[in-house]
């Protein structure tokens, strides 16, 4: 895939073998310049989760290294991520990715030591990946999921929060919200707009059950729900 810093260099030697005036030089020069900030991507290694060590899985991605392959599997993910505009990533990286940016709050600039690709390929990737997550397993959370909510497991539920003290013997999960700050919209600001925390928002609401797991969420919402 050529990118525009390949367009520039070979504009330049056009230029320079007399093929192009000045005037379409700079013109084409400046065409092929990309609004957005040029970090230099290149001058790191592509990313190996062979070379990375246990201590760094745990910090980067919130799992064990050996676990990593085990959830690719799990979600679905297939072993090749192509991009619309041709990109092309291996499945585990392309989850890693996406672990590591909801690992702890990043820029997508933060990713690019790590994965040695530029800015706008790993926004793609780590979307392509979100898009395929919630397609293939939303419904895990936002609908009944009769996996962890069936008769018999609720029951589980209840009795371990009794046990535990509780002063109703019929509670099986916990109710609780969360307010996730967002940029400020161009259109319809007051929608989303948090008087409490004063930032722009959305809330979601959610249920965990004493294995630990979420299971129910809803959201996102405006300021105007629960």
């Amino acid at each position: 895939m050529t990118t525009f810093r390949n367009a520039r260099d070979l504009l330049l030697l056009t230029f320079c073998e007399g093929s192009i005036t000045e005037d379409e030089f700079l013109l084409l020069y400046d065409l092929n310049t990309s609004k957005n900030p040029e970090y230099p991507y290149w001058d790191y290694k592509k990313f190996c989760l062979q070379d990375k060590d246990e201590a760094e899985c745990k910090t980067e991605f919130r799992f064990q290294k050996n676990d990593i392959p085990l959830l690719l599997n799990v979600l679905g993910l297939p072993e090749k991520i192509t991009c619309k505009q041709g990109t092309v990533c291996r499945g585990t990286e392309a989850l890693c990715m996406l672990l590591k940016r909801l690992a702890y709050p990043c820029r997508y600039s933060d990713l690019m030591s790590t994965f040695g690709r530029p800015v706008p390929e790993i926004s793609m990737i780590s979307n392509q990946v979100v898009d395929f997550i919630f397609e293939h397993h939303s419904h895990r959370i936002t609908g009944w999921n009769h996996t962890v909510l069936n008769a018999h497991s609720l029951q589980i539920y209840a009795d371990a929060v009794s046990n535990r003290g509780a002063a109703l013997d019929n509670c099986f999960g916990f109710v609780d919200g969360t307010v996730r700050p967002i940029c400020r919209p161009d259109l319809n600001q007051r929608l989303v707009y948090n008087g409490h925390k004063r930032v722009h928002a959305l809330k979601f609401q959610s249920v965990v059950t004493p294995n630990g797991l979420v299971a129910n969420l809803y959201g996102p919402v405006g300021k105007f729900s629960f």
